[in-house]
């Protein structure tokens, strides 16, 4: 039976070395929690780092059988590729780019080189679990690169990655030296999930602006296959929390601490030290609260806890410098004999003792400069069963787009937090109820568990959707069914896209004309009496008749604006204005001017920006940034954009190919159909045709609605010499 392996950097057990040996201690993160259940079932592991540097052999061998009865597969990493592939590349290059920390990032060619030949170890770890069709679940930022090398090795297996932190903007990204490789890695998957829509649109930018590779509604088509993005906003264990909270121990800790407060309001902060995390700026705004409304001081106390993290990195070493002498100085402007502002612990709490503060609190804290997620909000909001307190809330966490009911803060404007401090402590009881309802029920419903579930539902439906849209390849025994469907048929029609299917693409498209070969192909075709022959193309009228007019062809040009049946004159599909032209032609001189080897071609009703003489990754990087615009221009003006091979076009909406081809099939009804095509403009032809004809997309992209597929210009031709 297939199984399930899911990767990440850390195992959901960390091993530890004490004064009385070695000790296997539970993760308490919600990943481990959310994915318990399905990597504890038969046959499925978890694939990961244990946390422990090693040198002794038979204690490795000792820690990975202790792990395999949990179902754990360990990777033992060095102590040089702990430095370089995660303090190195990992944190010091990964984590500030995504976060929007660029100053922080470091470039250093030995911690790439080490963290590509980590992700190849962890490889080899899963590759030892995995079957040729098994799911593959990948997560975070240190594996980036692993989907691929999988992909390369395990071709037919199912992979999934999920990215707990940001995804950043193009114009970030596009700073890395290693940008190509990184997405590259990335697209090895079926289905790659962010947290927001926002990561989400972010990674569709890079792929588009730095591979080049078309996207469209959250997929991505590669050469081989199509890949699936979405967003997935992870969850908690609400139960565990909720629960937690209305423990025993829980109301023992909060009745001791309440002892110990006295009877002040209390606002909480809770956080790992880390950049990102906009500590320093929270307690600039509660000084600014406490100068501005005196009449909080001695009222108000701002319990802070810092989670020691990294502490030797220069950045983080300063980070906690200035903490602690911002909480020195406020304490020491505002302390009184009987009242202190903040109360700072610089350690972690047990989760009894975290459920009591999230009790205590009637404020909580959650302004992080930039945060994938940030699960405390959530926690702190499963805790309030007794629907009194308020999440302060940064616009830039990932809960944010959920939890809109919380006072949603820009974390970098100190005046608009301290005012944020006042509206929640003097907010009214039924209004702190009424968000907090909202919000509990939301993080009830979708919780760790619905979200693991989610994503692994949508993996198997991206990998049921990759076979569905990809087409059969057209072989021997098909096409033998092909043909004596053909031969049978007493009426047939022909649909024959132009370049790329009847002919190769040519540098010059005025040079692409038809050979000795096409033409004898398509007179043998037409002197059958029973074969109705469509050349159906995006060229121009009268490039059209010049090549093939001799010959008794029906014609669509320009993606169905004009008409020809064989014999007769030349007719629009409907009446069209090409006034708009004018407007649009200045937007493609721009580009022309910055993309040397491109040039315009203005046919009667559209207007074609070529650059299959440009530069090939110049003339990707500006199709991109022409497509983006002229999307944008077109809005709601009833014109289209289309993006064919090394072409973008804009014409009428609603006038393509596949109307063309209906308003053929109706005229000239046949019992055989066959439509031949290479590109996404020719994918409307397939679409309006009914399922029994034959459709064949030609090259090598994987999503067509084309039933099969031929290789290149040569497979087209085979095939037509099939049916003469």
């Amino acid at each position: 039976m297939p199984k399930t392996i899911i990767v990440s950097n850390r195992l959901p057990t960390k091993v530890q070395r004490t004064e009385n040996g070695l000790t296997f201690q539970p993760s308490e993160g919600g990943l481990a929690t959310g994915l318990g259940s399905i990597y504890r079932q038969d046959g499925n592991a978890w694939v990961g780092w244990p946390g422990l540097f090693l040198e002794d052999a038979a204690e490795e061998d000792f820690i990975a059988e202790a792990l395999r009865t949990d179902s754990m597969a360990p990777v033992f990493l060095t102590e040089a590729e702990i430095q370089e592939y995660y303090e190195g590349f990992s944190n010091s290059t990964l984590w500030p780019t995504f976060h929007y920390f660029p100053q922080f990032a470091t470039y250093e060619p030995a911690h790439w080189a080490a963290y590509v030949a980590v992700n190849e170890k962890f490889c080899r770890a899963v590759l030892a679990l995995a079957g040729p069709e098994d799911t593959i679940w990948v997560h975070d930022y240190q594996l980036l690169l692993l989907p691929a090398l999988l992909r390369r090795e395990r071709p037919g297996c199912t992979i999934g990655f999920f990215l707990h932190i940001p995804f950043p903007s193009y114009e970030l990204l596009r700073v890395l030296p290693w940008r190509a490789e990184l997405l590259h890695g990335l697209l090895g998957a079926d289905l790659i999930g962010f947290h927001t829509f926002g990561y989400m649109r972010h990674f569709l930018s890079a792929v588009s602006h730095l591979l080049g590779l078309p996207t469209q509604n959250g997929l991505i088509e590669t050469p081989t296959r199509t890949v699936l993005v979405d967003a997935f906003p992870m969850g908690i264990d609400y139960e565990r929390y909720a629960e937690a909270a209305a423990s025993d121990a829980a109301r023992a800790h909060e009745r001791t601490y309440r002892q110990a407060l006295g009877t002040g309001r209390v606002v909480l902060s809770i956080d790992r030290l880390d950049y990102t995390k906009g500590i320093a700026q929270r307690l600039l705004a509660f000084g600014q609260l406490l100068g501005r409304y005196p009449e909080w001081v001695g009222q108000v106390s701002l319990l802070m806890v810092v989670v020691p993290s990294r502490d030797q990195v220069p950045q983080y070493a300063a980070l906690k410098q200035e903490i602690d002498e911002l909480v020195g100085r406020l304490n020491a402007q505002y302390r009184t004999i009987d009242w202190n502002p903040i109360h700072y612990f610089y350690r972690s709490f047990p989760p009894d003792e975290l459920a009591a503060l999230y009790r205590l609190a009637e404020v909580a804290l959650v302004t992080p400069m930039r945060d994938g997620m940030n699960l405390v909000a959530k926690e702190f909001v499963a805790s309030k069963a007794d629907g009194r307190g308020v999440l302060i809330l940064s616009e830039r966490a990932g809960a944010a787009r959920e939890l809109s009911d919380a006072l949603v803060i820009n974390p970098t404007d100190i005046n608009g937090l301290a005012e944020a401090l006042h509206q929640a402590l003097v907010m009214p009881a039924d209004e702190q109820a009424q968000r907090l309802d909202t919000m509990r029920a939301l993080v009830k419903r979708y919780n760790v568990f619905s979200w693991a579930k989610l994503f692994m539902n949508q993996l198997a439906y991206s990998k049921m959707k990759q076979h569905t849209l990809a087409p059969d390849m057209l072989d021997a025994g098909t096409t033998d069914g092909l043909v004596g469907a053909y031969r049978a048929a007493p009426r047939r029609l022909l649909l024959l896209d132009y370049d790329g299917t009847l002919a190769p693409f040519h540098p010059n498209p005025q040079r692409a004309e038809p050979d000795q070969e096409l033409r004898l192909l398509l007179r043998a075709l037409t002197d059958n009496p029973q074969n109705r022959v469509v050349v159906i193309s995006g060229r121009d009228r009268a490039t059209l008749e010049r090549w093939l007019g001799h010959l008794p062809l029906d014609f669509i040009a320009e993606h169905g604006v004009w008409l020809r049946p064989a014999g007769a004159e030349w007719a629009l599909f409907q009446t069209l204005r090409n006034d708009w032209m004018r407007e649009m032609r200045p937007v493609l001189e721009l580009y022309v001017a910055r993309t040397a080897g491109s040039f315009i071609e203005e046919k009667d009703y559209s207007l074609v920006w070529h650059f299959r003489r440009a530069d090939a990754e110049l003339g990707a990087v500006r199709a991109r940034e022409l497509l983006a615009h002229l999307t944008f221009m077109t809005s709601n003006t009833g014109l289209q954009v289309l993006e064919g091979n090394k072409v973008i076009e804009i014409k009428i909406a609603g006038i393509n190919k596949g109307a063309a081809a209906s308003r053929w099939l109706a005229q000239y009804p046949a019992e055989f159909v066959l439509a031949l095509g290479d590109d996404r403009t020719d994918e409307d032809t397939f679409r309006a045709l009914p399922p029994p004809a034959y459709t064949v997309r030609v090259g090598t992209g994987a999503r067509s609605l084309a039933r099969f597929h031929l290789p290149d210009v040569a497979g087209v031709r085979a095939l037509l010499r099939r049916l003469i």
